[in-house]
């Protein structure tokens, strides 16, 4: 009995064969380990401009009213932050995949063509009004020239198999980097991403695609997702290289003089100075840093109707990363996570982006699979040669004994995957 539980545990390690409940163990030491080893302080660097109840309310109320707000607001709010609060950069954790047509333009346009197409006097006074009523059009100018990061969202939804609507961003690697290697990139048939006039104006983009764990936990992100053969990096990747202007992302490999020739896992990717370690599926750890949320004090937030009316201390908001994101239950970008069962969306990000900085991502490179078979082989082994030679005190003891080096042996193979 005791050998075949070792070898069940061994085929679990190397993982050949899924236990659920151990997986579940697994999860609890995990978010155990990261709710002992959060910071919980603030991170300076980071600004989430909330699209809040506040500045939901209606106009009369002080709000911008309900979302999705014209695009000419979005356009001003860009102004304020780079012209009069001179932010370092901002990214979307929003998408804009539709056209804005809250001023009316579609419509004179349609008339234009039908009802009032030989009016000459309509026709002249579009054409006069055209560049004030294409919200779009605005929107995109005050990108240009600015580092703006748009968000955009992949799926693997089968009712939505093969729906690509909007416009990608330039892949980070192109097809055919891996060719050879054995890598399980998570993979998505479709995508939701910005109309082409926006995507295209604004310096990067990056997914906000969040898989959660088996249990509903999100607790790693998709460092590189890949569809139609290229490679897309995350929102928050995007934002930290255009902060290290423009760096490369490069695949990181072990070095052959020490791992076999025949292990090809990507173990980490690089950007510049920053190293992020992966694992077998190319996802990343989050690094919370404590609960989330305005009470959560991880993260300085702004509503963005304060932004709007300049309401907001220059030094607040000078020189920051500015995420725009929301915490508005009606907009439900809210996730289950280690820290928090119900935890802003838009924080993930800046988890990561702040975690990357700090060059503090963890995370179990492929090999270790290969250090925790041997590890939980030896303490198997032992155990099963050991216990029916033994006492119930004894063999209590050496138990307890076993299960305290294995849990020392997780943590340094933790460690050392940092």
């Amino acid at each position: 009995m005791g050998i075949a539980l070792v070898v069940v545990f061994l085929l679990h390690a190397a993982k050949w064969l899924e236990l659920p409940l151990i997986q579940r163990l697994e999860a609890i030491v995990y978010d155990t380990r990261l709710s002992l080893t959060m910071p919980r302080t603030l991170d300076p660097r980071i600004v989430i401009l909330d699209i809040d109840e506040k500045s939901l309310a209606e106009k009369e109320k002080g709000g911008e009213g309900r979302w999705p707000w014209p695009r000419d607001r979005l356009a001003l709010i860009l102004d304020k932050l780079f012209d009069h609060y001179h932010i370092a950069i901002v990214g979307f954790d929003v998408v804009f995949a539709e056209r804005d047509e809250s001023s009316g333009l579609r419509v004179l346009e349609q008339l234009a063509q039908k009802e009032l197409r030989d009016v000459g006097g309509f026709q002249s006074a579009l054409q006069r009004l055209q560049p004030q009523l294409d919200y779009d059009a605005i929107f995109a100018s005050r990108m240009r020239n600015r580092a703006v990061v748009l968000g955009y969202t992949f799926t693997r939804d089968d009712e939505k198999a093969g729906t690509k609507k909007g416009l990608l961003p330039q892949a980070v690697l192109a097809p055919g980097t891996f060719a050879g290697k054995n890598i399980g990139f998570p993979s998505y048939p479709s995508f939701t991403a910005n109309l082409q006039v926006l995507q295209e104006s604004a310096a990067s983009g990056g997914h906000f695609t969040l898989d959660p764990d088996p249990d509903g936990i999100l607790r790693r992100i998709p460092m590189l997702a890949e569809h139609g053969g290229a490679y897309y990096e995350p929102l928050s990747l995007a934002i930290v290289r255009m902060l290290l202007g423009g760096a490369q992302l490069v695949p990181g490999y072990p070095g052959e003089k020490i791992w076999s020739k025949n292990y090809s896992g990507l173990e980490w990717i690089e950007v510049g100075p920053v190293k992020i370690p992966v694992d077998e599926l190319v996802t990343a750890l989050i690094p919370y840093r404590g609960k989330g949320g305005r009470d959560g004090k991880s993260y300085k937030y702004i509503s963005a109707v304060d932004v709007i009316n300049e309401r907001v201390e220059l030094d607040e908001l000078k020189g920051k990363i500015v995420l725009v994101g929301t915490t508005a239950p009606g907009l439900l970008d809210l996730r289950a996570t280690p820290v928090e069962a119900v935890y802003p969306g838009v924080e993930v990000h800046a988890n990561m982006i702040g975690g990357m900085i700090d060059r503090n991502i963890k995370q179990k490179p492929p090999y270790v699979v290969g250090a925790e078979f041997i590890l939980l082989l030896l303490a198997g082994l032992s155990m099963a040669m050991l216990l029916p030679l033994l006492n119930p005190l004894k063999s209590l003891l050496v138990t307890m004994a076993v299960l305290i080096a294995v849990l020392a042996g997780n943590l340094v193979v933790f460690h050392f995957g940092n």
